[in-house]
């Protein structure tokens, strides 16, 4: 307990006590229907000494780590960055982990990456491209440090938007290079599923290789991973949307016209964390021919998509709770709003999206596409 109490001291600024009951949070969570315990609740019993009431009913781990609960709070709680990583850390020690993020865990140890594939894989995407993509091994020195992440590097789908942003830079002429078989987990996951020896030392291997390389700044198509490198790592670097948004002059003297009915998902980590919200709606308004139209729910009210915090690893916990997730209920928000595409900012609302589609029966009517494949899309004539 003694433990617990110390890390939210060091996790909240020591204002966790100040929480006023006021229900905000469990108001806003876009589990707080399912949980046992919304944050409020989490904050009341740890007062009363009931950590394990809270440990064992799984509530810790219903948490997509939104932030929409820490966004809202009056008292300025740090409940996502705080609350929950630190009960999350004490189920670790105590060994109540659920299965599948032990696995992803275990394997980001050993591996640098959750898929348990080698290092030697990561630049397999890059291979799969008309151009070669040089390796900072090779190159030593570049403007751009291209960062695809676990997800842009080995997951089929998410591989797609990876090789869209690399011909991008290719069209753009950009001076860049990557990692390759060096790069491994940034761990914005990692610290947020409790796991925070795993997170430093993931941060001080990375940082080791940043440091062996010249580069201007830093791009990356992960959220999670830009809101580590900027906020934890203290890197210059650049959400991709932004990097798009800079080039945006240069891209709309090449844009052929698309006929498509657009809305734009605000990831968490993008919209909330870090307040980018108009660069990427500037990037899909200035392509011809396409309609945007918005969510109902966006910009600092946009719904989340459910991987983030590790949810993408608790599937199995969430279906344990609840009935309807939160991707499937976006999903049938962009069908409301007329969408015929989904626009993303993050590789990881790819596949969660597009297994929502699946699961509400929109799969064929709607279909997803992250920023970087849509203006590849428009720079290469539909």
């Amino acid at each position: 307990m003694d433990m617990l109490l110390n890390r939210l001291k060091e996790l909240t600024n020591n204002k966790y006590f100040q929480c006023i009951q006021c229900g905000t949070c469990g108001g806003s969570c876009p589990y707080g229907a399912y949980t046992p315990y919304t944050p409020r609740r989490m904050i009341l019993a740890i007062r009363l000494g009931m950590v394990e009431d809270i440990l064992n009913s799984n509530a810790q781990w219903l948490c997509t780590a939104c932030q929409t609960c820490t966004s809202r709070c009056p008292s300025r709680i740090q409940i996502t960055d705080g609350i929950i990583p630190a009960l999350r850390e004490k189920s670790l020690l105590e060994g109540k982990v659920p299965e599948e993020l032990s696995t992803a865990l275990i394997n980001i140890m050993r591996y640098g990456n959750p898929f348990k594939e080698s290092p030697m894989k990561r630049d397999g995407w890059a291979k799969e491209l008309d151009f070669e993509v040089p390796t900072m091994m090779k190159k030593k020195s570049a403007e751009v440090l291209l960062l695809p992440e676990c997800f842009g590097a080995y997951h089929r789908r998410c591989k797609q938007a990876t090789k869209a942003l690399a011909k991008v830079m290719k069209i753009l002429e950009v001076d860049f290079a990557i990692l390759g078989r060096e790069e491994r987990c940034t761990g914005d996951h990692v610290r947020l599923c409790g796991e925070f020896a795993l997170f430093e030392d993931l941060m001080e291997k990375n940082m080791k290789v940043f440091r062996k390389y010249e580069f201007k700044y830093i791009v990356t198509h992960d959220a999670h991973a830009f809101n580590a490198l900027k906020n934890f790592y203290g890197l210059n670097v650049l959400h991709h949307s932004q990097f798009l948004h800079d080039n945006l002059e240069k891209l709309k003297g090449m844009f052929n016209e698309l006929d498509y009915t657009v809305t734009y998902h605000d990831s968490c980590y993008l919209g909330r964390k870090n307040g980018i919200y108009e660069e990427p709606r500037e990037v899909i308004r200035s392509i011809p021919g396409v309609r945007f139209v918005e969510f109902k729910r966006n910009r600092e009210n946009a719904l989340c998509c459910g991987a983030g915090g590790g949810g993408i690893w608790l599937d199995s916990v969430m279906r344990e709770f609840v009935k309807v997730r939160p991707a499937e209920d976006r999903v049938r928000e962009a069908k409301e709003v007329g969408a015929d595409v989904i626009v993303t900012g993050c590789v990881l609302d790819i596949p969660m999206f597009e297994d929502a589609l699946k699961v509400t029966g929109l799969d064929g009517e709607i279909v997803v596409k992250d920023i970087a494949e849509l203006v590849l899309e428009a720079l290469e004539g539909g």
